[in-house]
């Protein structure tokens, strides 16, 4: 019998050496090791104040990203290594109560300049690269994110260059190639824009060769300084024809006309998922983005129960789901709503003319169920500290939903 399985298995072993796999091959499986068939749970999450890195629930996440590192005299690097480090450590430990995580640092966020010089030459690159794989290395983590908000856009008055998007797929690359120089995979990702015109600025399918996922930020879809209410996280691709004769409406025909927005539709997690396949993006490698935070604005209209209608600005630009959950939740002067279309919900006050823009354990749960159903690589959100932390929360809704 033993004579025989060695047999078997030397044959095998023949047929398959004989099976070169091709480049097209070599290039979807180059990153094999990190994907899995079970949607990823993937937690950004800024340490708290009361950090207690023993009460963070890691059994229910498959990824946890660390934020931030920045680029600072061209390497990535904490800004406060004293009062991070420790901080980092602490949750390396925690994979102890979860031995299948992946702890990963993110480099970036809003408004962090420093990409485009870094990654402008071959030798800045190198110096960047260098200095994350020791910074890996010193925290023994399990790959990294880098969030350059933008290539070639400016975000928040940050540098931006035309020459961005040659850079980044080199900077992918190389971080690529200096990952798997560790002994045990680790994983590269890399957060973008939930909205068409941004994959105008990087090469997308070279990129992806290099990537283990792209986290798709599918919030903010209505921005922080926007006067117009509506939903900043939604699932679901609503038509203009859904919405025709809205102040928002009227807003978005008017951004289309003038070439700032690539098409007259609001954006949506469905729209930006399709997108990127028809683009020939590999779905498993695509993960979308929920909000653990919310917006109100203020001085809306009761029509459409203040959906789609304009404000008098916004009353708060960012509120905890936890801050919802314990003030506006039991508030019997807020209404919650469901929108079909959007597949999102959203409150309004009539009394105090308020509208707020969040998800909840519903609209994540659809989320989670979503990119099960569309054979996506799983679900992220921004961020962790933001969630209640009572029983029943955003990440239970997620959790349960990826494991019924």
């Amino acid at each position: 019998m033993k004579t025989t399985y060695f047999s078997f298995i030397f044959l095998l072993t023949l047929i398959l050496s004989c099976s070169a796999p091709t480049e097209n091959e070599q290039e979807t499986s180059q990153n094999a090791a990190t994907l899995t068939s079970d949607p990823v749970i993937m937690a950004y999450y800024v340490a708290e104040r009361n950090y207690q890195p023993e009460k963070i629930p890691v059994e229910k996440l498959t990824h946890i990203i660390y934020s931030f590192t920045n680029v600072i005299d061209g390497e990535m690097k904490f800004r406060n290594e004293e009062a991070a480090g420790p901080k980092l450590e602490a949750l390396v430990k925690q994979k102890a109560r979860n031995p299948n995580l992946k702890v990963m640092i993110a480099c970036g966020g809003w408004g962090a300049d420093g990409f485009s010089d870094m990654a402008l030459t071959e030798e800045s690159r190198t110096k960047f690269i260098k200095s994350a794989s020791e910074f890996i290395a010193k925290y023994n983590l399990d790959g990294m994110d880098m969030d350059w908000e933008y290539p070639g856009i400016s975000g928040a008055g940050t540098m931006a260059r035309p020459e961005d998007t040659k850079n980044f797929t080199a900077l992918m690359k190389g971080l690529r190639e200096m990952l798997d120089q560790f002994e045990t995979p680790k994983i590269l990702t890399f957060a973008s824009a939930g909205w068409k015109r941004y994959f105008d600025f990087i090469e997308v399918n070279e990129v992806m060769k290099y990537a283990d996922y792209t986290n798709v930020m599918t919030y903010d879809q209505v921005s922080g300084v926007s006067i117009y209410t509506g939903h900043h996280t939604p699932l679901g691709d609503v038509k203009k024809g859904d919405i025709e004769g809205t102040p928002f409406q009227t807003h978005l025909d008017s951004l289309y006309e003038n070439g700032n927005k690539l098409d007259p539709d609001p954006r949506s997690a469905e729209k930006i998922v399709d997108f990127l396949i028809e683009e020939g993006v590999n779905p498993k490698q695509i993960v979308i983005g929920s909000a653990f935070y919310g917006r109100v604005w203020k001085g809306v209209p009761p029509v459409n129960n203040g959906l789609y209608q304009l404000s008098g600005g916004l009353q708060i630009g960012w509120m905890a789901y936890h801050q919802i959950r314990e003030k506006y939740e039991p508030d019997g002067k807020f209404k919650r709503y469901w929108d079909e279309k959007a597949k999102a919900p959203y409150m309004y006050n009539d009394e105090d003319s308020l509208f707020v823009s969040y998800d909840d354990t519903v609209s994540v749960a659809l989320k989670t169920e979503y990119t099960m159903e569309k054979g996506l690589g799983g679900i992220m959100f921004w961020e962790l500290g933001n969630d209640t932390k009572e029983a029943g929360s955003l990440l239970d809704a997620i959790y349960k939903s990826a494991n019924d």
